[in-house]
Order: C-alpha cells, then sequence, then structure tokens
C-alpha cells in the first residue's frame, strides 16, 4: 500500500470544555429559563404564543432581561425554531477580603479566586457594609457565556 501524507492532520489545539450554549426550539422554552437573545444570556420574564396565521407557523414573543446588566431585550420567532440557550452556572463562595474593587473569593475545595469585581450600586454596597462589622459572608457568583458577576450574597453558616 502506497504511503499517503495527505492524512497527516496535525490540530494546533483542541477544546474539551462545554459549550457556552445549546439549541433548544422555541416552544419548549419557558418563563424563568435562559434564553441568547443580541448574543447576550437572558433570563425569561415573559413569553407569548400567537396562533398560526394563514401562512405560517405559530410565532413565540419573548421579553428577558439580561442576567448580567439587567436591560430588557424582546424577540420575536417561530415557535418551531431553534434559539440558544446559555449555559449558566451558580457557584458560592466564602469572602475572604474586598481588594479596591475586587472580592478574594475562596471556594469549598479552598481554590482562590480573585478575579470577580464588587457589583456596583445597592448589593456592592451592602457587601462592603456587612463585610466591615465583621462577618463572614458567602457570595453567589453566576457564570455565564465567559462573563462572572455577584448576583448576592449571606451570612455564612457558622461551623
Amino acid at each position: 500500500m502506497a504511503e499517503n501524507n495527505d492524512h497527516d492532520h496535525q490540530f494546533e489545539s483542541a477544546d474539551a470544555g462545554a459549550s457556552m450554549s445549546y439549541p433548544m426550539q422555541c416552544s419548549a422554552l419557558r418563563k424563568n429559563g435562559h434564553v441568547i437573545i443580541k448574543g447576550r444570556p437572558c433570563k425569561i420574564v415573559d413569553m407569548s404564543t400567537s396562533k398560526t396565521g394563514k401562512h405560517g407557523h405559530a410565532k413565540v414573543k419573548l421579553v428577558a432581561l439580561d442576567i448580567f446588566t439587567g436591560n430588557k431585550y424582546e424577540d420575536l420567532s417561530p415557535s418551531t425554531h431553534n434559539m440558544d440557550v446559555p449555559n449558566v452556572k451558580r457557584e458560592e463562595y466564602s469572602l475572604i477580603n474586598i481588594d479596591d474593587d475586587f472580592l478574594n473569593l475562596m471556594d469549598s475545595d479552598g481554590a482562590m479566586k480573585d478575579d470577580i469585581r464588587l457589583p456596583s450600586g445597592d448589593l456592592g454596597q451592602q457587601i462592603t457594609a456587612e463585610f466591615e462589622t465583621g462577618k463572614e459572608l458567602a457570595v453567589t457568583v453566576l457564570t455565564s457565556m465567559g462573563e462572572e458577576a455577584v448576583i448576592s450574597f449571606k451570612e455564612a453558616a457558622s461551623k
């Protein structure tokens, strides 16, 4: 058999990580679920389905809020079409310190994380005020599509 070098491929990098999103049929989306609208991960706050017209499909109207900025987005799509749904992960960390505008966090395995910004507005002020009183705090970090943000906090359970 003759040697054929046309099949020698070299891959510089491969990503074995999970995808940032997955497809889901519009009609299967639900209120309080997630969807990507205009490239942003959003939480669905309202949705309505119109009847099929003389020509075509039933349409689904989605109203959703960006999970990081709170911006409102709307989309209209045929119910049989697929929409992207972001992979959203929620993790709890212990707050170790507040350094400038960044939080020093530790997960349950003891790994440190210090690249999360202190949230702006009331949430950030509440975290700072509670932390300065000496309370041990646990913060909840939401991760989706390469973005991370603190969405809530609570007093850590005493051991």
